[in-house]
Parts: structure tokens; sequence; C-alpha cells
């Protein structure tokens, strides 16, 4: 048997398959730091490549203000439906209580409901909300920020319950033998115990809100309330070849808070993927 038969084989698909992976990040950097800043002109190896776009990104465009609303939002968002989501698993992994197994259904049943579909409810809601409660309403990123916080709620509820359940109770009673109490052993015992899952879910949450674009896109509609998606949609979305490599250049900075976010959890979100794994 010859030696691309026995092993050759797979690094020739290695290679096919890192080849296709790559091409669209070296595509978009080489687009970032193309001179003529157009979708016609260019090129994988761009000719004198400079930092024209960046610049142009943030003379001509708002794009510090997107850059600011998102991180905000993102970390926010984040944080809120991790704590909010933590704090129903545990009422549903540990508590035992009259409506609990219909309360969960009901959470997977509001989750398989498609978001887009809730569009218009959501729209005339906050049509509503604007007039009364401008603070939260249209154009404000705390009126995004709850529409974010409950569109994950129920997918990360169910996850973390799972996470929860396989940790055992008996440290739980251990605790509260000794004298703690429901809070105490909520945040000094579980908490830490549990940490890769919270890793796993915030990350998760933190992509989905910095990538989300479609009910952003119709809640946000002064340009300096815009997040990333927004704005970078808006860049390409009428004079797509004109402004491409502006476009590519917002795309390589928006990568940079979720690389950060990554590596900074980068050690949780490995053990995180892995539980269970090892089980059995």
């Amino acid at each position: 048997m010859t030696w691309f038969k026995r092993t050759g084989w797979r690094h020739l698909v290695a290679v096919v398959v890192a080849i296709f992976s790559l091409f669209p990040i070296v595509f978009v950097i080489s687009a970032a730091f193309n001179p003529l800043g157009t979708l016609a002109s260019s090129k994988l190896w761009p000719t004198g490549a400079s930092g024209e776009n960046f610049s142009h990104l943030f003379s001509n465009t708002a794009f510090s203000h997107w850059f600011l609303n998102s991180l905000v939002i993102a970390l926010a968002s984040s944080f809120a439906s991790v704590f909010l989501s933590f704090s129903a698993a545990y009422a549903f992994s540990r508590m035992r209580f009259r409506g609990r197994r219909v309360g969960l259904m009901a959470l997977l049943l509001v989750q398989m409901f498609p978001q887009f579909l809730a569009i218009v409810a959501i729209f005339i809601l906050f049509t509503d909300i604007t007039e009364n409660w401008r603070y939260i309403g249209f154009d404000t990123p705390a009126g995004l920020l709850l529409l974010y916080m409950g569109t994950a709620l129920g997918v990360n509820t169910w996850l973390m319950k799972g996470f929860l359940d396989t940790v055992p109770k008996e440290l739980d009673e251990s605790a509260t033998v000794d004298g703690a109490s429901h809070v105490q052993v909520f945040f000094r015992i579980l908490l830490p115990l549990v940490a890769p899952i919270l890793a796993v879910t915030a990350m998760l949450a933190f992509i989905g809100t910095m990538s989300e674009v479609l009910m952003a896109n119709i809640f946000l509609r002064d340009p300096e309330s815009k997040t990333l998606a927004v704005g970078l949609y808006g860049l390409v979305a009428g004079e797509r070849n004109t402004n491409f490599g502006m476009f590519a250049a917002g795309t390589l900075l928006t990568a940079v808070p979720t690389v950060g976010v990554f590596l900074y959890l980068q050690k949780y979100i490995v053990n995180g993927l892995t539980a269970g794994a090892v089980k059995g």
C-alpha cells in the first residue's frame, strides 16, 4: 500500500479544508488594505497596500459609536442573560414546586418559535413603549438589551439546568447542614463549579449579540445608535462596490473584541465543551 493511500489522502483533505476556510479571511484582509477600496478592484494580493480604508471608516462614518454600542450591549446582554438563566436553572434543577415541568416545557416551546415571526409583535409593542417610556424604546441601548435578554433566556436555561443536574445535590445539602442559606449555596458552592458552562453560554451570547442584524436593523434607526452589524450592513446595502474596502476594514476591527473574549474565556470554554465526554 502506498503512502498516499494510507495517510497521504488525509493530508490532502486537511490542506483543501484549510484553504477553503482561510480563503474568505485572506480575501477580507486583502480588501481591507486595498487602497482603491472597491469590490471590483479587490484581489487576493493587493497592489500598494495602505490603511486608507481604516481612516475613511472612522472619518466618514459613525464607526466609533457603532463599536462602543455593540461592545456595551453585547457585554451587558451576555452578563444579564447568563445570570438570569443560571438563576432560573438553579430553581428548576434544585427545587420542586407546582408548575415546574410545565414551565420547563413552556421555555422549550417558546424557544422553538422562530424569532423573525415575532418581529411584527415586537415592533408594535416597542412602538407603545417608546411613546410612554422613551429611555427603553426604539434607538436606545436599554431597549435593545431587554430584547436580547428575552430571546436567549430559554435555551440558556436548558443548557445550564442540564449541567447543574450533573452536580451532586449532596454538596448543597452539606452546605445547608453547615448553616449556609440558598444565596450562599448559589454563589459560593454552585457558581464556581459550573464556571465552564457559564463561560460557554456567555461566549455564545456575546457572539450572537455582536453579529445579530435582523432585529437591530428594525430597532435602531438613528445613525449614532446603530450597532456594528447594522452599521456595516448599511455600508454595502446601497453601494456595495464603492464601500467594500471600509466594510472589510470594519469587519476586521469587529473581530477584535470577539477574539479577546474568546482568549479570556478559553480555558473555561475547553472544559465546558468537553464536560461529560470522559464520563461513563
